[in-house]
């Protein structure tokens, strides 16, 4: 008798496990972004990161029952392709929430369609170089492009560069940006002396870089893609530039290194929207490391993307976490609306129903001699 009661235990308990299990559900977060082309290497980096935390989520057992998944597709930093396969991403693996989304024209074709009122879901983490208003549905964890402006100039301003250059991708936020980008300069008791621009998607700079060898400026201060930015780099170094050059966050150090030589880019120094991924200075930099050596080789190298797309994930479980066993894309809303001062590590998220920009979190970092990153 004792011995068939144990085998009854152990088969309700074996059931049990199934049934849990059954019951498990999948949240799919749904990217669409460069996997090709010239952010490629960006873009495939923030959906590493992604990954890498939602496995280890997934190994833990998930959240409240449900296991995470991302779905990507590449629409190689076209804005037409965008939209389209956004489209059929929603028809076909009904998202819970969208993420890692790159590019200006790419997240104004997004919001101009529609598609994120009609279909009632968030868009949390993206990657633009735009002055952007606060917007429903749309979230980022990280810092605004106006938090970096003024990290830029305020640091400019204590060595005594003042007569300042601003380089970036023309377009429709254009005139937003170099308004900010002046306010920023006029706060640090700098001028914006010159600026050249670039066409939008492109990485065309040779008429921006006559602009500055023509009317040099102490500092010229990049708002562009990393292909841009790489590429002015080059030809306003061989045109004998001197300008020191500083960055916003989007222009992606690995990619310009294995572009130019060390001599290139020694002492460019960029705003870096999250702590290093490549030192434990933080509990989100350590938890980031330790997670990713115990995932293995990684589908892209680590980066400041890799741990930008890591941040995003955690706030998307904690948004899941917060509503239990059946999330919702409007319950998610909510979460997010309602996430002030979430701790992901040292590192502060904060959202509100008009406050859709998460962090103010900026600190530089300067490629040294050897073409390594230095804070």
């Amino acid at each position: 008798m004792k011995a068939r009661s144990l085998v009854r235990i152990a088969s309700a308990a074996a059931l049990s496990v199934a049934a849990l299990a059954s019951q498990a559900a999948t949240v799919v977060v749904g990217q669409v972004g460069p996997m090709s082309g010239m952010e490629a290497t960006q873009g495939r980096a923030y959906a590493s990161g992604m990954e890498l935390y939602f496995n280890h989520v997934n190994k833990a057992g998930g959240v409240n029952g449900n296991q995470f998944t991302l779905v990507r597709k590449d629409d190689g930093g076209r804005a037409e392709d965008t939209v389209e396969m956004t489209r059929q991403l929603l028809a076909e693996s009904k998202p819970l929430v969208l993420a890692g989304y790159f590019g200006n024209k790419n997240v104004d074709d997004l919001l101009a369609s529609g598609m994120l009122a009609k279909e009632k879901i968030a868009l949390v983490g993206y990657r633009d170089w735009e002055i952007r208003a606060d917007t429903p549905l749309l979230y980022n964890p990280r810092a605004g492009l106006r938090e970096e402006l003024n990290k830029l100039t305020e640091h400019l301003a204590t060595i005594g560069i003042t007569r300042l250059g601003l380089f970036y991708e023309a377009g429709p936020g254009a005139v937003n940006l170099v308004t900010a980008a002046d306010q920023a300069a006029h706060n640090a008791k700098a001028t914006l002396v010159v600026q050249g621009s670039y066409p939008v998607g492109s990485a065309k700079v040779t008429q921006a870089v006559d602009t500055f060898v023509k009317t040099p400026p102490q500092a010229i201060i990049m708002v562009a893609s990393g292909a841009a930015a790489a590429a002015f780099i080059e030809q306003y170094r061989e045109a004998n530039g001197r300008a020191q050059i500083f960055s916003h966050s989007g222009a992606d150090v690995e990619q310009m290194a294995k572009r130019l030589s060390d001599e290139q880019l020694q002492g460019v120094a960029i705003a870096q929207v999250t702590p290093s991924p490549y030192k434990i200075s933080s509990r989100i930099a350590k938890e980031f490391n330790d997670i990713a050596a115990q995932a293995g080789k990684l589908d892209s190298p680590i980066s400041y993307a890799t741990m930008e797309g890591f941040i995003t994930a955690k706030v998307i479980v904690e948004a899941v976490r917060r509503q239990g066993r059946a999330p919702t894309r409007e319950g998610t809303i909510a979460a997010l609306d309602a996430m002030e001062q979430y701790d992901a590590g040292g590192y502060l998220v904060s959202f509100k129903p008009n406050q859709h920009t998460g962090s103010k979190y900026v600190e530089l970092s300067i490629v040294g001699s050897a073409g390594k990153i230095r804070q």
